[in-house]
């Protein structure tokens, strides 16, 4: 890494955490006393993805939007490997939509009520009747209206190749019987891979998938849409990041 990257991923790394703090502060108070808007307040988050990618010299390029329709709700589910995922997908994805979150990063402070009253969904990874609520909580929001990202593999991939698909994440889509999109998010490893403090400047591209209909599948098929999925997801990213 040259001298110049890597002081701009050290800035990136000293303002990462103010940034944030003061975005959930405007988001809270655009909620709470300002425009009301679930939607609108989305602007914050957008920003904040943005400022983070550009900080780090990371340009985001999307490809595939033709496949989507601008007035459905969907479920966009892709790899993940990098934190820099969250933050390209937020700052520069078009489509309006939430995520799904482990419940933990909830009851961080100012950061989870934010996530909170934005719209974002809380998913327990215990087992046992709380999975299960927040499982059907999370499934109502979506077939109200709400699109999602959800990342199946359930965490981080630390080599950026393809991992497993967890059925209890596809079990979501059966559930809310709206259509998921693949999503193959391709160079954010490079940037910052798993463990890593520090970003790199380089380009993560989104690759957008046609959305697979999910209204024919019960819940006992879980493992066949998990695995047409994830063959799904695996053909729109680059060789090096494909399992074997």
């Amino acid at each position: 890494m040259s001298l110049f990257a890597l002081l701009r991923g050290l800035c990136t790394m000293v303002v990462a955490v103010p940034l944030t703090l003061v975005i959930s502060a405007l988001t809270l108070a655009d909620l709470l006393w300002g425009r009301k808007s679930e939607v609108k307040v989305q602007i914050f988050p957008h920003y904040w993805g943005r400022i983070l990618c550009r900080m780090a010299g990371v340009r985001v390029r999307v490809e595939g939007l033709s496949n989507l329709d601008p007035s459905k709700t969907y479920i966009f589910a892709g790899n993940h490997c990098s934190q820099y995922d969250i933050l390209a997908f937020q700052g520069y994805f078009p489509h309006d939509f939430r995520w799904i979150a482990k419940k933990e990063l909830f009851r961080i402070p100012l950061f989870g009520p934010a996530m909170q009253r934005a719209g974002y969904s809380p998913i327990d990874r215990s087992h046992g009747r709380q999975a299960i609520k927040s499982l059907d909580e999370a499934a109502q929001r979506i077939a109200a209206g709400s699109s999602v990202l959800i990342f199946p593999e359930g965490t981080r991939s630390s080599d950026g190749v393809l991992g497993d698909f967890k059925a209890g994440a596809v079990l979501l889509a059966i559930k809310a019987g709206v259509e998921i999109v693949p999503l193959g998010i391709n160079g954010s490893h490079r940037v910052l891979a798993k463990g890593a403090i520090l970003p790199r400047p380089g380009e993560i591209i989104l690759r957008i998938g046609t959305p697979m209909a999910t209204n024919h599948f019960r819940s006992s098929d879980k493992q066949q849409l998990a695995a047409e999925l994830h063959r799904a997801v695996a053909d729109l990213l680059d060789a090096g990041q494909r399992p074997c």
